[in-house]
C-alpha cells in the first residue's frame, strides 16, 4: 500500500468528488500565505494533542510546504491507528507548480 499521492493524483480525486480530508500540518503563518481549499490546519507540533479532531476512518491527505513535515505526520497518524493516510509529494509547492499557479509559492 502506498502512503504517498502526487499532486496530479490528488487533483483527479478532488475533481471526481472523492471524500478526502486535506490536512495542512504547516504553521498558521504559512497557511495564511497559501492553502488548499477546504483543508484543516493542524500544525505538526500540535498533532499529538489534536487527534480527536480527525476521523480515524476518513481518508486523510497530509500536506506541508515540500512534503517533509507531512511525511512525518503521515507516519505518526498511521502509528496511531489511522487507516488511510497519504502524504502529498512535494507539498503545496508542487501543487502550485503542477496544478494551480494561483496558489502562491513562498
Amino acid at each position: 500500500m502506498s502512503f504517498v499521492i502526487t499532486p496530479k493524483e490528488l487533483k483527479a480525486r478532488i475533481d471526481k468528488g472523492d471524500k478526502l480530508v486535506l490536512l495542512d500540518v504547516r504553521e498558521p503563518w504559512e497557511n495564511q500565505l497559501a492553502k488548499l481549499e477546504g483543508s484543516v490546519l493542524i500544525p505538526l507540533g500540535t498533532l499529538p494533542q489534536s487527534l480527536s479532531k480527525l476521523d480515524k476512518n476518513a481518508e486523510i491527505i497530509a500536506y506541508c510546504h515540500h512534503g517533509m513535515r507531512s511525511g512525518d505526520a503521515t507516519g505518526f497518524l498511521l502509528q496511531q491507528g489511522f487507516s488511510s493516510v497519504k502524504n502529498l509529494i512535494g507539498g503545496i509547492d508542487a501543487w502550485s507548480v503542477q496544478i494551480d499557479g494561483t496558489v502562491p509559492r513562498y
